[in-house]
């Protein structure tokens, strides 16, 4: 009877004839970073989900900021009551529609595959696997929320001033905004993510983000004025997208508490994925 050996276990041969040992290799987070990130750059729909949310978002918000100063109403708006800075990132209402997307296809497509089983074969330690793959998930979000933020709101500042409206980045709350809109898709992704885990199904999971994002603000509108009022600053998008204001909004929590609630929302989906992942078999 024989004993399987680790195939990265024993004696090398070493210089002059002599052997080394070599021990196992350990699959350590950061073996798993390089992975993820590996896989996510080389599959090539998330490439085009990520250029959709880029070209989405900046188009969008271009178009509304073109819109709202196409009429005396629109800039006289904008000049008295409105939120100049808010404005100019409109678009990102459809930005988070694609991270939706983004974030529940990084995690279930590998279970539509397959691929799972060698990814946790390659890193038995689940939760390191999806730990690793959530980084690096943020960090692309984080990234492409960014620049989808600073480009839309340098055209539209520009678009503006042409007609007498002038906002800048050193203005109150502004710089905070900008930054805010790609913590806001990063968070948005993680979200998606961990309803992806839970569910594994890529249907179902961006099924469940775009009801909780986009369909849980119209069911709301149909309840009684007293029951609404309460709950609107509870909603994902209201407490989450509040940090993309510069002026506070009547009935909502500040940016950064209704921000923190939002990520509250994440990381409860994201705790019950992970828990879900180390009781079911792959």
């Amino acid at each position: 009877m024989t004993t399987a050996t680790h195939p990265f276990s024993g004696a090398a041969p070493a210089s002059g004839g002599m052997t080394a040992p070599i021990g196992p290799v350990k699959a350590t987070f950061g073996g798993a970073l390089r992975s993820e990130w590996t896989k996510i750059r080389s599959v090539r729909s998330t490439f085009w989900t990520l250029v959709v949310a880029l070209v989405a978002t900046i188009g969008v918000s271009v178009l509304v900021s073109i819109g709202t100063v196409g009429s005396k109403s629109g800039v006289q708006d904008l000049k008295t009551t409105g939120d100049p800075t808010s404005q100019t990132m409109s678009g990102f209402i459809l930005g988070m529609l694609v991270m939706v997307v983004f974030g529940a296809m990084s995690i279930t497509a590998e279970y539509s595959t397959g691929m799972i089983r060698t990814s946790f074969t390659a890193q038995p330690r689940r939760l390191v696997m999806l730990a690793a793959k959530a980084t690096v998930l943020t960090v692309v979000a984080l990234v492409v929320g960014l620049v989808s933020s600073l480009t839309s709101f340098l055209i539209g500042a520009q678009i503006f001033a042409g007609h007498d409206v002038h906002v800048a980045l050193g203005d109150p709350n502004v710089l905070r905004a900008v930054v805010g809109g790609g913590l806001f898709m990063a968070v948005t992704a993680l979200l998606s993510f961990g309803l992806g885990t839970a569910l594994r199904h890529t249907a179902g999971s961006i099924t469940a983000g775009v009801g909780l994002m986009f369909l849980l603000p119209v069911l709301q509108s149909f309840l009684p004025s007293a029951w609404r009022d309460a709950m609107t600053r509870w909603l994902p998008i209201n407490a989450g997208g509040n940090i993309l204001t510069t002026k506070d909004t009547e009935h909502m929590f500040s940016a950064w508490t209704g921000f923190g609630i939002f990520t509250l929302y994440a990381v409860v989906a994201l705790a019950i994925g992970f828990w879900l992942t180390q009781r079911r078999d792959a």
